[in-house]
């Protein structure tokens, strides 16, 4: 009688001393697409739910469509805050000058504009007051966090308070979105999750 072997335990990457930097996330073989460096540790993301995946798409789309030519437009794309920090926000709005190489990686942080967090379940509390934190520290001066409300796309708009360092609340969005900053945005909210027709057409 044969014995099948066990298959073997998945091999995950054993951090050095002092934790993973931001180049290693270049260098790490076999790394899952989408990983974020936090604080030196490797952030491994859930698949996503198709609300994240429609409102990514929609700001994506729409800011790209709307952003003036000196600004470029970019999602799921790392950043680099510092050594120990390379966080992937959903979509950044980044000065078009950084913008040299088809095989870059990242983006310095100083160069974000706006940063947009949509909320999963396994992301909140990092969408929610980790990478706020983080992006306010490396003086992103917008920071937008879009969440799921029973089915209704919720933005909440922080704006960096250069006196404190930190974010302060501009404004909460629930069916239209305006704001002048960082420059004018004027989005119907209802388009992210469009409601159900009768016999389940859309």
């Amino acid at each position: 009688m044969s014995v099948v072997p066990e298959d073997p335990e998945p091999r995950w990457p054993v951090p050095p001393p002092g934790g993973w930097t931001a180049d290693d996330l270049d260098r790490l073989p076999n790394l899952p697409p989408h990983t974020e460096l936090i604080d030196g540790s490797l952030v491994f993301v859930s698949p996503q739910t198709l609300f994240h995946s429609r409102a990514v798409d929609f700001f994506n789309w729409h800011l790209q469509s709307v952003a003036p030519p000196e600004l470029e437009v970019v999602r799921e794309f790392t950043i680099d805050i510092d050594r120990y920090n390379r966080p992937e926000p959903d979509v950044i709005v980044v000065n078009g000058d950084v913008i040299e190489d088809p095989e870059q990686t990242r983006f310095p942080a100083g160069s974000v504009r706006l940063a947009i967090e949509v909320v999963s379940a396994e992301s909140r509390s990092r969408d929610r007051e980790t990478k706020p934190v983080k992006y306010a520290r490396a003086k992103i001066p917008h920071f937008w966090r879009v969440e799921n409300n029973g089915g209704n796309a919720v933005v909440y708009v922080f704006e960096l308070e250069p006196s404190t360092g930190a974010y302060t609340s501009t404004g909460i969005f629930h069916d239209r979105m305006k704001v002048s900053v960082p420059f004018a945005v004027d989005l119907d909210l209802s388009r992210i999750t469009p409601r159900r027709k009768a016999g389940g057409q859309q």
